[in-house]
């Protein structure tokens, strides 16, 4: 997927338990979809998570002043999710593709089969109006807020 795409719908469950589908936010707000590879890895990535997840609150006022909705998603489970998002008391929802079709479609799986880091913001129209792969885990929520700020500019 790249800048000008359509995106493609989808309907996932979200740590809540509720289904977001990307479709209904059509013509409504802009969607920042966050892929990530897993929430808990034995091993230096799983910092970057929280560093990106810390990031992202930061900025993410900037963000909803946008007209724009957020969300995370990875192959980890809903209660895997649910857990994650009340452990760093994270605001936005956290999506779960366990079958992983979503994170091919959009990010692609890395020799793990887990989602690629990577960030696309969905306009209100369906198009894809950014792609953020090589992501600064620190200053990341910031470039969306920024990303979005142009593109309702």
């Amino acid at each position: 997927m790249q800048k000008g795409d359509v995106a493609p719908d989808f309907e996932l469950v979200a740590n809540n338990g509720e289904k977001v589908r990307l479709s209904s936010f059509k013509d409504k707000k802009n969607v920042v979809l966050c892929f990530y590879p897993k929430n808990h890895l034995f091993m230096c990535p799983s910092k970057k998570v929280f560093k990106m997840a810390q990031s992202v609150i930061s900025a993410y006022d900037d963000i909803l002043k946008t007209d724009s909705v957020l969300f995370a998603v990875s192959v980890d489970t809903v209660d895997d999710q649910a857990a994650f998002v009340e452990q760093y008391n994270v605001p936005y929802l956290h999506l779960s593709d366990t079958t992983k079709d979503v994170c091919k479609k959009y990010a692609g799986l890395n020799l793990a089969g887990l989602a690629k880091r990577s960030t696309f913001i969905v306009g209100k129209n369906g198009t894809i109006h950014n792609v953020f792969h090589d992501i600064d885990v620190e200053s990341h929520g910031k470039q969306i807020a920024q990303a979005l700020s142009e593109l309702n500019g």
